[in-house]
């Protein structure tokens, strides 16, 4: 066995959920055919650090059969014990275990990084970033990074701003095809979706709190809405809460709408977003849940400091008593609701962002010594390149523009201006 996992025994049941996966997930197939065609990445060693579910251990599988030396690993709580026994039998070195601690899930990332990648395909950064201060000295032969969401690129940007960046990244998740539908479709309707089977409680008329009104906000707000719910919208950004606003939604600072939540779910990807004093505004019984994905988004620890305390905890879902005597209910412990106590987002979804991640992994390798260490927008053409193999996918069909409207694209004469 190669790798650190929790049951080799498993991996039957992985390979099955594995190759279903795959036959959903066409246009990041299309996508590493033609990785495979090229060899681009064959004799490349690629670190896939990310939720480990079918999906993604679809990809991880499709790079290996392209010709790349590819190696997994996964944080305890978002690992699919299987999905990780599949890998390793395929002979995929994989360091992931469900049942990991924190300090397990660090030596996991080092496991990892200790096979000297040249490129990291990541989701939140924390890969990238354990890379910059516990592994330094393998960032000078590395082609780069990819990086997949909003809460990750964030802190890599900081990183770039701070001159503390020392590898090209591409921000994935500011492709077009992966942002307008992994965030507003895919993870609106997972995380509502997460919530709703672990609450197992009806939905219409219930009072739904949505902090944050981004993509992923705005699509839960849509869920949320769709299966009854009286959703009600909080925002620090103007222009967002107006959308809200037009889009149907009630908008209140936190504090106030807090106070009538039967379910708030924070989307922000910031720590810190919801308080302990938001929590105490909470009507007992009220559920909290993450679908943004930062460490403390719910600050649990600073409730905890201030005296919540845990009184029952069943599965994913924690009572805890706060100062004020209430009881509220914690979903999965604040994490991110939708990998870590389900699967993550629909197959078709996320065959648009392993797409467009498979595709820049192929940009940073034909680009290798030439990009700065900075974060990077894929290509327009790259991008387009999936969602015209999606589009296909969907038996969807594009018109192309024709001369008369290039002439009229490129011209600066006004000659729709009378004289």
């Amino acid at each position: 066995m190669t790798g650190r996992i929790a049951d080799a025994t498993l991996w039957r049941e992985g390979a099955e959920r594995i190759a279903w996966a795959r036959e959903f997930m066409p246009a990041t197939t299309a996508i590493a055919a033609e990785l495979t065609d090229s060899g681009r990445v064959r004799g490349v060693r690629i670190a896939v650090s990310d939720v480990l579910e079918p999906k993604t251990a679809t990809v991880a599988l499709l790079l290996a059969e392209a010709g790349a030396d590819v190696v997994v690993s996964c944080v305890g709580r978002d690992t699919d014990d299987a999905v990780a026994a599949a890998l390793v039998h395929a002979g995929i070195p994989t360091y992931a275990q469900r049942n990991a601690t924190e300090a397990d899930d660090r030596d996991n990332v080092l496991a990892l990084l200790d096979h000297h990648p040249d490129v990291i395909v990541d989701d939140g950064a924390g890969t990238i970033r354990l890379a910059h201060t516990a592994r330094p000295d393998i960032l000078a032969a590395m082609a780069g990074a990819t990086e997949q969401t909003t809460s990750g690129v964030r802190p890599l940007r900081t990183m770039e701003r701070l001159g503390e960046l020392r590898i090209p990244i591409i921000a994935a998740n500011d492709a077009r095809t992966k942002s307008l539908f992994d965030n507003a479709h895919g993870t609106g309707q997972s995380v509502v979706l997460a919530v709703a089977d672990l609450l197992d409680e009806p939905w219409a008329g219930i009072d739904v709190v949505v902090v944050g009104f981004g993509r992923v906000g705005s699509g839960v707000a849509r869920h949320a809405a769709a299966l009854g719910a009286r959703v009600t919208v909080t925002e620090v950004d103007p222009v967002a809460a107006l959308q809200a606003v037009f889009a149907g939604y009630a908008v209140e600072p936190l504090a106030d709408a807090a106070g009538h939540a039967d379910v708030l779910i924070s989307t922000t990807g910031i720590a810190h977003t919801v308080t302990a004093a938001h929590l105490e505004r909470l009507p007992d019984g009220a559920a909290v849940a993450v679908g943004g994905g930062a460490f403390q988004e719910i600050s649990l620890l600073n409730a905890r400091e201030a005296g919540a305390e845990e009184v029952a905890r069943q599965g994913a879902i924690s009572v805890l008593r706060l100062p004020n005597g209430r009881r509220i209910r914690v979903l999965d412990d604040g994490h991110c609701i939708n990998v870590s106590a389900a699967e993550g987002n629909p197959i078709q979804v996320m065959d648009l962002s392993f797409g467009i991640q498979l595709a820049a992994v192929e940009h940073l390798l034909a680009s290798r010594g030439t990009l700065s260490p900075t974060v990077h927008i894929l290509p327009a053409a790259a991008d387009d390149r999936v969602a015209a193999l999606a589009l296909g996918a969907f038996r969807g069909g594009l018109d192309a523009v024709s001369d008369a409207q290039r002439d009229y694209l490129t011209s600066w004469i006004p000659r729709d201006i009378a004289p």
